[in-house]
């Protein structure tokens, strides 16, 4: 397939301080990928040079194999055929939402602008709502009447800065499956910047994991989840510990919790100490394992209860325990580890 983005070694700066280092990002057409990392990592930075906001000082940024970024040269936002969507949905509130979604298509006939309008608020499923105004819509509907207005002039591609960041956390992992749906529908190449993991495994097809501006692993949720290139990745995805071990051999380390069978994915040698991640799913909450744990901290979760657990050596791990088994503080509960793959860190 084409590739619509191809951002190579790309590095930005503020002065004399560099803010995004050497990055890498390609996506192929049709392909939603998504920056993610905490505040202050670059994402942001990187996806306004993305849309010819900021200049960079390495590097090219191509889209569908034009030249639109290199050192000392920025081809205009205005000339890039890129949508954006903004943290404030940066609506127009003088304008109804048909005139918001019309805005960008001056250029067009009345006729294929009326045809554009329509199918966009059928798309977005706002079609009743055409001749309101943006105050009168609920900040899910706003969204995606912002979202519609950056599809109207059908960009190269669509960029989303933080775009679910004002709404409350169980609302965005909806909204994010939701613009998800409208923009494959769409048949549209996006790039989303978040913070939040969550939304980036709902909505992305690819997620690249940035801190400190430099890019620690471009992969699937799955690959990130399971496969984490580096500890920073390993903590920062999910939720586990990392628990001392030693290396047996090629395949096994054996650990306070017991061995884990997988192929070594570093080549570790055999002797070595290491860390191992382990996952809430991996510790197995079993009354009739000699391996005791005294529990330190509780999060219901629904069906489940988040247990924070304190071994015999005093290292803690997590573990995801059916919320009819109810257990107190300072209990002391029964485990064993059913790990279905290794990851380990010399």
């Amino acid at each position: 397939m084409s590739k619509v983005l191809e951002v190579q070694q790309v590095s930005v700066a503020f002065g004399s301080q560099r803010v995004v280092h050497e990055v890498d990002v390609a996506l192929e057409a049709g392909t939603i990928g998504c920056l993610l990392g905490p505040s202050g990592c670059g994402k942001t930075t990187l996806l306004r040079a993305v849309a010819g906001f900021e200049p960079i000082i390495n590097g090219t940024i191509h889209l569908e194999e034009q030249l639109v970024s290199r050192p000392g040269w920025t081809l205009a936002p205005e000339q890039r055929r890129v949508g954006m969507v903004f943290q404030d949905f940066a609506l127009f509130p003088h304008l109804t939402v048909a005139k918001n979604l019309s805005f960008g298509l001056r250029d067009w006939t009345a006729k294929a602008r009326q045809v554009r309008v329509d199918e966009l608020l059928e798309l977005v499923g706002l079609t009743a709502a055409a001749k309101q105004y943006p105050h009168q819509l609920s900040g899910g509907m706003q969204q995606r009447v912002a979202l519609a207005r950056a599809l109207a002039p059908r960009p190269r591609i669509l960029l989303l800065d933080e775009p679910f960041s004002s709404m409350d956390a169980e609302l965005r992992e909806q909204l994010a499956r939701e613009v998800r749906d409208l923009i494959k529908r769409e048949q549209v190449t996006a790039l989303l910047v978040t913070h939040d993991q969550l939304e980036a495994f709902a909505m992305a097809d690819q997620i690249g994991v940035l801190a400190a501006g430099k890019m620690h692993q471009w992969g699937s949720g799955f690959e990130l989840y399971h496969e984490p290139a580096d500890r920073f990745v390993a903590d920062f995805i999910g939720q586990g510990a990392l628990l001392a071990g030693r290396v047996l051999d090629h395949a096994q380390i054996e650990t306070e919790l017991g061995l884990i069978d997988g192929v070594n994915p570093h080549h570790l040698q055999p002797g070595s100490q290491v860390e191992v991640l382990i996952r809430p799913d991996d510790v197995i909450h079993d009354d009739a394992s000699p391996q005791q744990a005294m529990i330190l901290e509780r999060a219901f979760r629904g069906a489940e209860y988040l247990y924070t657990l304190k071994l015999e050596s005093g290292a803690k791990v997590l573990c995801l325990v059916q919320s009819h088994h109810q257990h107190a503080i300072g209990e002391r509960i029964g485990v064993r580890l059913e790990a279905d793959h290794l990851v380990a860190f010399a």
